[in-house]
C-alpha cells in the first residue's frame, strides 16, 4: 500500500476534528492523503465544533445509517446575552441584551425544562433542504422559509460552573439534535438570549474521542500506520448490533 496506488481500506477511523474545519474537509483530506476512494462520516460537526468525527471508509460507507442514528455526547459553552443567525458564534449577531441577575439555580431549573423529549425547529443555517435547496444557501440569500418543529431527545443537560456570561454544559442527545439551537432556545426561554460559543463532541454511540486521531497525527502517518488504525468491518458489525 502506498500513496501512488488507491488504498483498499474498509472500516472506520475516529478523527478529532479541529475548529474551523468542516466535516467535508476532513473527508477530503483523508481521501487525498491516503487515496481512499470512498470516504464519508457518521454525523456532521459544524466548523465551530471540535471533537469526535466518525469517518467511514470503503464498504463501511454503506452502513452510515447505523452509525448516524446513535446518541451523541457533547461538552460546550453557551454565551448569554447574544443571539446569532446561525445560533453559534460563527454567525451574524442579530440581537444583544443585558444578562441581568440570573441565578445559578435559575440556570439549573431551566436546563431541567429542556431535558427529555422537546420540539426543536431546525435553524436556517443548516444542511437540511427546502424544495431541494440547502437551507444555509437560502439563508445566504437573505431568505427565511418555514421549518416544521420535530421531536428530539435530550437525555442529559448538565450546567457546570458559570463564568460571568459564559456557561459551560454537558449534554447527551439523540440523532438530529442541534446543540446550537438548544442553546439558542435555552437563552430565549431564560429571557436573556444565548448563543453557542464552544462545542466539542465527546462520544458518538460506542465511539469515544479519547480513541481518536488528530489531523496533525494523520499527516505524519504512513499508509501502513493509517491502515492499522482503521477499525475493520468485523468490529463494525459488533458495534452495529450493540447500538
Amino acid at each position: 500500500m502506498n500513496f501512488k496506488q488507491e488504498a483498499l481500506v474498509n472500516g472506520i477511523i475516529l478523527v478529532d476534528k479541529p475548529r474551523d474545519w468542516t466535516s467535508h474537509d476532513v473527508c477530503a483530506f483523508i481521501r487525498k492523503r491516503f487515496h481512499v476512494k470512498k470516504v464519508g462520516h457518521a454525523g456532521t460537526l459544524d466548523p465551530l465544533a471540535t471533537g469526535l468525527l466518525v469517518i467511514l471508509l470503503g464498504k463501511a460507507t454503506k452502513q452510515s445509517i447505523v452509525f448516524t442514528g446513535c446518541d451523541k455526547e457533547y461538552e460546550g459553552v453557551m454565551e448569554l446575552g447574544v443571539q446569532t443567525d446561525s445560533h453559534d458564534r460563527l454567525g451574524k449577531v442579530i440581537k444583544e441584551c443585558e444578562v441581568g441577575e440570573i441565578s445559578d439555580q435559575a440556570l439549573l431549573d431551566k436546563a431541567k425544562e429542556f431535558t427529555g423529549e422537546i420540539i426543536q425547529v431546525p435553524p436556517m443555517v443548516s444542511a437540511l433542504k427546502h424544495k431541494g435547496v440547502r437551507l444555509y444557501k437560502l439563508a445566504r440569500q437573505g431568505q427565511e422559509v418555514p421549518r416544521e418543529g420535530r421531536p428530539v431527545m435530550v437525555h442529559t443537560f448538565q450546567i457546570r460552573k458559570r463564568e460571568g456570561k459564559f456557561v459551560p454544559f454537558l449534554v447527551q442527545v439523540s440523532k438530529g439534535t442541534y446543540v446550537r439551537t438548544l442553546v439558542n432556545d435555552f437563552g430565549q426561554s431564560l429571557g436573556c438570549l444565548g448563543t453557542l460559543a464552544e462545542l466539542r463532541r465527546l462520544r458518538s454511540g460506542q465511539f469515544d474521542v479519547s480513541k481518536s486521531t488528530t489531523i496533525d497525527e494523520l499527516r505524519n502517518l504512513t499508509p501502513q500506520d493509517f491502515a492499522a488504525k482503521v477499525l475493520p468491518m468485523s468490529t463494525l458489525k459488533t458495534y452495529a448490533y450493540s447500538q
